[in-house]
């Protein structure tokens, strides 16, 4: 990834789905400070889509305000469930982290061309409660 652009970071649009959720449960995103932002109620189960930016640097290195970091290499964006995405009536209190570290690397030079990157996150855990810690995405697509 040679450029001018990526020498401060380029801007790509990253798209979250979280497919199925539990229904009736608050999800949001988490930015750096911890804080709820962008708050969605799952309602019927219906998907919840989540439309934000982060600067890819070379190396590529991950950047932004939704984006953590643990360790030298691994990127992540958290989404709140629950109490922890603003709703204090909810019986949960989570967050699901999803890693961006690994996206394959032909979906993020498309990106870096200007698509949005997409990642279909599980929102429902095998046990029928909201997802939460580490959740894989289904796929990764650009649109």
């Amino acid at each position: 990834m040679a450029g001018s652009a990526l020498k401060t970071g380029t801007i790509v649009s990253m798209r979250f789905v979280v497919a199925a959720p539990v229904a009736g449960v608050v999800h949001s995103l988490q930015d750096k400070k911890n804080h709820p932002i962008d708050s969605k109620l799952s309602g019927d189960g219906a998907d919840l889509i989540f439309d934000f930016g982060i600067r890819v640097a070379p190396g590529p290195r991950f950047l932004g305000e939704h984006v953590r970091s643990e360790g030298p290499e691994r990127r992540f964006v958290y989404i709140c469930v629950g109490k922890s995405a603003g709703d204090p009536s909810s019986c949960w209190s989570r967050r699901m982290k999803i890693d961006i570290h690994d996206v394959p690397a032909a979906l993020l030079e498309q990106a870096l061309k200007g698509q949005t990157l997409v990642a279909s996150i599980p929102g429902t855990a095998t046990d029928g409660t909201p997802s939460c810690a580490t959740v894989r995405p289904r796929s990764w697509s650009v649109e």
